[in-house]
């Protein structure tokens, strides 16, 4: 069984269709006790850093024993961005310090594009492309450059940890991978047969 975590920041239902598409039995728990049996942890959402807040000493404590167990976690868009140390979006908010550095705003900047040179818009929405600076198993069997569907304003640093990098205005890590434990960006839930192909690697994983 796999816990989706609900702390008030979106994508819940997107996400759940996407893994019951591929199989996965999936839990909401209502209480943090009720991660004591979960294989596995998705944290989705969509938003503000300070959303993360909605996760309470128990909750982090209740994730990290779940880690601490060897069982995979899986971090979509903000998700991804708790994983980390902390954000510049919400600086009193601290991050589950996973990963370490601090997620930062994307640069505004100029985007040549069949020879002219166009804006690019913060928040990053659309379709962008993956680079795999190493192997990670959320992305067996994807192709270099594949295309999935991002809507952000705030990234993750480009570090060791990162297993994909995409690039809007700079590079940030699209996607990471410590251990058993997993983030991306961008979100699979809408970015048709390769995203799930991530989920079901995860799914794998678990």
């Amino acid at each position: 069984m796999i816990a989706l975590i609900d702390y008030g920041a979106g994508n819940l239902t997107s996400v759940r269709k996407a893994l019951s598409a591929i199989g996965a039995e999936v839990s909401v728990p209502g209480q943090p006790s009720d991660l004591e049996n979960a294989m596995g942890v998705i944290v989705p959402g969509v938003g503000n850093f300070q959303a993360t807040a909605g996760m309470n000493a128990a909750w982090r404590d209740a994730i990290l024993d779940v880690v601490g167990r060897g069982r995979p976690m899986l971090g979509i868009c903000l998700g991804l961005q708790w994983l980390f140390e902390g954000s510049k979006e919400a600086p009193d908010c601290q991050g589950l310090g996973l990963m370490t550095g601090q997620c930062d705003r994307l640069e505004r900047g100029i985007e040549p594009v069949e020879g002219q040179a166009w804006p690019l818009k913060i928040p990053h929405v659309g379709w962008n492309a993956l680079h795999f600076p190493r192997a990670s198993r959320l992305f067996d069997g994807i192709e270099e450059g594949s295309q999935v569907y991002f809507t952000h304003s705030y990234a993750a640093p480009v570090t060791t940890d990162a297993v994909a990098v995409t690039t809007h205005g700079k590079p940030f890590a699209s996607a990471v991978e410590r251990g058993q434990v997993f983030g991306v960006q961008f979100h699979p839930e809408k970015s048709g047969d390769v995203g799930l192909r991530v989920l079901k690697n995860f799914l794998d994983a678990v």
